[in-house]
């Protein structure tokens, strides 16, 4: 009996020893109750023992009976801890995170950010820990390139001159809104990346919704939105300090403090970095500085107030978009594909370029939040922006030689020889014919958001107002004569029907004096929007419009007398009205369908018949057309995340002015109204979960985009001059030349319209994680070189691409601080491959005129907070 005793007790003694008991729940966003995927679960007292969330929030941990604290922790939300007793199974339910911005919900309502399994929209989301991981050195825009329906590239490859299509939508045709504030430029509707070159730095999510998109206020989307939201002020005490080095001299150095909400209810944010570098591309260095402050005053429960200002002043050198060079001189170039056509020294070997841009773009907004019951709030943003700055350009009637294609005056190791035409300036009785000018475009921009909401019953009723207020500011002055006494501008003689006046036609110029343009843009909008959205059970449906009114009018202070220099106005009236419904089928699958139509105005460019000198108007300038309508079918388990969407966009009566021939400015313009396109296709977006540890992604999308029609336009001279059949300036457009571009059903070129990835992400518990991400694009038609050449044929097709990229990040304790160590490798195994291409006269490789991708480059980051 004893020994049975005895061998009972041993028996038992490892079930008590060892007893477990599992420890489950499920976090979520404590302000949308969106699960947050990738959460940190470990315990307080070893690190080495913990999990992460699952795709649906969830996660479980298995612990040996005992008392624990559990900390809860995810980038971007105040880490909490949870003192627990395990004896047995745990179920701890579900767990909301706090944001750890302050006011950030209140930011994402003005901002229209978008509800997976509740917007009927298709969306792609990405959080700051992304950013941070694979973002690199690569341009802003190029985080999103795993995307469906997204290509985005470098274009010349200077630093912050990025560029994004998407599904096959240039960058006036895609909203780009920070913290809700619209940031398209308001004349030409683009985005010039380098004026926010530290915007990775300060955000806290970024949302592409591809499409309609959710946005309440009627922004210049077509394609989709990309909804920006910044951080906004932190609710913990703490920072950051962290520098970056890479391929190419690149340097960055940054930090970031808070003071945290205090008593009083006053918080502040601030965050500054520099980043240096040569480029990658010859001859494209670099220098940014940018910041950014957040001051909140929470004033009880009811109000807040929110004040931010963030800016990035840089310069860098470029490369020109008319610098692309046909494949065969590329071979040709010592630096093959990195060769850039403007750099180059002038006498004594200072270093001279016609290609340079510097600019500063600060941003200022203050927003005032008020919870005025617990079904009403009012959300109003006031915003201003004052852009400085400017880029070189050639003139001259030899500006040509300044061009990067241009070899007339080229030294033997390949550089631009300036030496060489300072001394042919030098040496010309008339003055110098071939000069750089600095292309000055400031403006002043001031505007305001105001959301009111209120919810009856199972409805939530949005409405608002939407103003804006523009001026540009755009001239040309002399910066470098090249060796020439002087400089007379021939344009002003081209112009001289608009003021006959040879004292200011034969003008001597010098340096600082303003040549070519010297004109104010104005456009005003007014618009008012109302949306209302139905929420119950499993239906979630939305019915929205929105009204605006464009004014636009110049002024021109170099061709006209004092009392003809402003413009009339002109007034274009648009609205949108758009639906959509997403109803879950079970908690597993979804779909959704959403149809609207737009009238928006023409961009302020195609108003005028040239904006650069002309106050006359363009009497085909109407309002673009857009139609259409999308389904999609979503699901959702805690291993599986995947959407699968069908889209149509058709686009009526677009104006556009371009270029005959992009290799050749001084051929001339088109200026065509009426242009007609379709958008179609279907994609495809898969997350799937199979481990804890183990997440792979992967997408798919096929696009069908074509010019519709064959189309008439103005034929205009190189300065964007109406001119008759013998290339005389004509005023009036009955006597202008006229010509049919045959475009109708040709694919639209400048973006892959077939792409797809596939990532894989493991994560260590030790904190160590590494990635590798697969890209690929196919079916990129060239952009027409010569407009005159399409004769509805496609463009030459440019071969497909494969690119891998490979990150890692490690996160450990460094004495007190938290520290995170970022490695990043673009283009991992060095692949040659095509971006952007032009197409020849003949439509093939021979007399295309491309520029390519870059090689391997990598980056290494090091991070510590306190």
């Amino acid at each position: 009996m004893t020994k049975l005793y005895v061998v009972s007790i041993l028996l038992a003694l490892p079930m008590a020893v060892f007893a477990q008991g599992k420890v489950s729940g499920k976090l979520v966003d404590a302000d949308t109750k969106e699960p947050l995927i990738g959460a940190a679960i470990f315990l307080e007292s070893d690190n080495g023992v913990g999990t992460i969330t699952s795709l649906d929030g969830t996660f479980a941990l298995n612990l040996e009976n005992g008392a624990y604290t559990l900390v809860l922790s995810y980038l971007g939300y105040v880490e909490q801890t949870k003192a627990i007793r395990v004896d047995g199974d745990l179920k701890l339910g579900t767990i909301k995170l706090e944001s750890s911005s302050v006011g950030l919900n209140e930011v994402a309502v003005i901002a229209s950010v978008a509800v997976d399994r509740k917007t009927p929209v298709a969306l792609s989301t990405l959080s700051p820990q992304v950013i941070e991981e694979k973002l690199g050195t690569q341009e802003f825009p190029e985080i999103l390139k795993s995307t469906p329906s997204v290509y985005a590239t470098k274009d010349g490859g200077g630093f912050g001159d990025g560029r994004i299509n998407v599904r096959g939508f240039d960058s006036p045709n895609v909203a780009v809104m920070i913290n809700g504030i619209p940031v398209n430029g308001m004349e030409n509707g683009r985005v010039y990346w380098s004026n926010w070159a530290g915007l990775a730095d300060v955000t806290r999510s970024m949302q592409v919704q591809r499409g309609l998109g959710a946005s309440k206020v009627a922004v210049p989307s077509i394609g989709g939105s990309i909804n920006i939201l910044t951080k906004t002020t932190d609710a913990t005490k703490g920072g950051s300090i962290a520098t970056s080095v890479g391929n190419d001299g690149y340097k960055k150095v940054s930090f970031n403090v808070s003071t945290g909400l205090n008593e009083k209810g006053w918080a502040m944010t601030l965050l500054g970095a520099k980043t240096t570098g040569d480029g990658y591309i010859q001859g494209t260095e670099f220098e940014g500085y940018s910041y950014f402050l957040n001051v909140a005053k929470r004033i009880n429960d009811n109000h807040q107030l929110s004040f931010t200002a963030f800016g990035a002043k840089q310069w860098h050198y470029q490369r020109s978009r008319f610098d692309k060079l046909s494949i065969m001189d590329w071979e040709t170039k010592k630096d093959k594909y990195k060769y850039n056509g403007t750099y180059g020294f002038g006498v004594n070997g200072v270093r001279k370029s016609s290609a340079k841009n510097f600019y500063h773009k600060p941003q200022f907004s203050l927003n005032h939040y008020w919870n005025i019951n617990e079904k009403s709030s009012w959300s109003t943003s006031l915003y201003g922006s004052v852009g400085n700055g400017g880029g070189h350009s050639a003139r001259g009637d030899n500006r040509s030689w300044l061009y990067g294609t241009d070899d007339t005056y080229r030294t033997l190791d390949g550089y631009k020889d300036y030496a060489a035409i300072q001394k042919v300036n030098a040496e010309n009785p008339d003055g110098a014919t071939s000069i750089i000018s600095i292309s000055n475009n400031s403006h002043r921009w001031a505007g305001a958001i105001s959301t009111y909401n209120t919810r009856v019953n199972s409805i939530d009723f949005y409405g608002g107002i939407d103003f804006r207020y523009y001026e540009g500011d755009h001239n040309n002055e002399i910066e470098d004569l090249l060796g020439g006494a002087f400089f007379i501008d021939p344009y002003r003689a081209r112009v001289a029907h608009k003021k006959n006046d040879l004292s200011f036609t034969q003008k001597e110029l010098l340096h600082g004096d303003k040549i070519y343009r010297d004109y104010v843009g104005h456009v005003m909008w007014s618009g008012t929007f109302a949306q209302a959205e139905y929420n119950k059970g499993r239906l979630a449906a939305f019915l929205s419009g929105a009204l605006s009114n464009t004014t636009y009018w110049r002024v021109d202070n170099m061709y006209y007398a004092e009392n003809e220099k402003k413009s009339d106005k002109i007034d274009f009236i648009g609205f949108s009205v758009k639906g959509g419904a997403n109803y879950n089928l079970t908690d597993i699958h979804n779909v959704f369908a959403n149809i609207g139509y737009f009238s928006r105005a023409p961009i302020f460019d195609d108003v005028f018949l040239s904006s650069n000198n002309s106050n006359s108007m363009n009497d085909g300038a109407e309002n673009e057309k857009i139609f259409s309508t999308e389904v999609g079918y979503g699901l959702r388990t805690a291993q599986v995340h995947a959407n699968l969407n069908l889209y149509r966009t058709e686009w009526r009566d677009k104006s556009f002015t371009d270029a005959i021939d992009s290799q050749d400015p001084d051929l001339g313009r088109v200026n065509a109204q009426g242009v007609n396109a379709l958008h179609q296709g279907i994609e495809l977006d898969l997350k799937y979960k199979p481990t804890k540890n183990l997440e792979i992604t992967a997408m798919g999308s096929y696009g069908d985009w074509q010019w519709v029609d064959d189309v008439e336009a103005f034929m205009m001279d190189r300065d964007g001059n109406l001119v008759n059949r013998d290339k005389e300036i004509v005023t009036d457009p009955n006597e202008a030349e006229k010509v049919l571009l045959n475009i109708g059903d040709v694919h639209i070129g400048d973006a892959a319209q077939t792409t797809a990835a596939l990532g894989v992400n493991y994560n260590f518990l030790d904190g160590f994680k590494v990635g590798i991400d697969y890209n690929y694009y196919d079916r990129l038609f060239a952009d027409y070189g010569n407009i005159d050449d399409l004769e509805g044929e496609d463009t030459w097709q440019v071969p497909s691409a494969n690119v891998f990229d490979a990150n890692a990040s490690y996160r450990f304790k460094f004495g007190s601080f938290d520290a995170s160590l970022f490695g990043k490798v673009s283009n991992l195994f060095d692949a040659v491959y095509i971006t952007d291409a032009e197409s020849g006269s003949n439509d093939t490789w021979k007399d295309a005129y491309v520029f390519y991708g870059f090689g391997r480059t990598w980056s290494v980051s090091l991070k510590l907070n306190f």
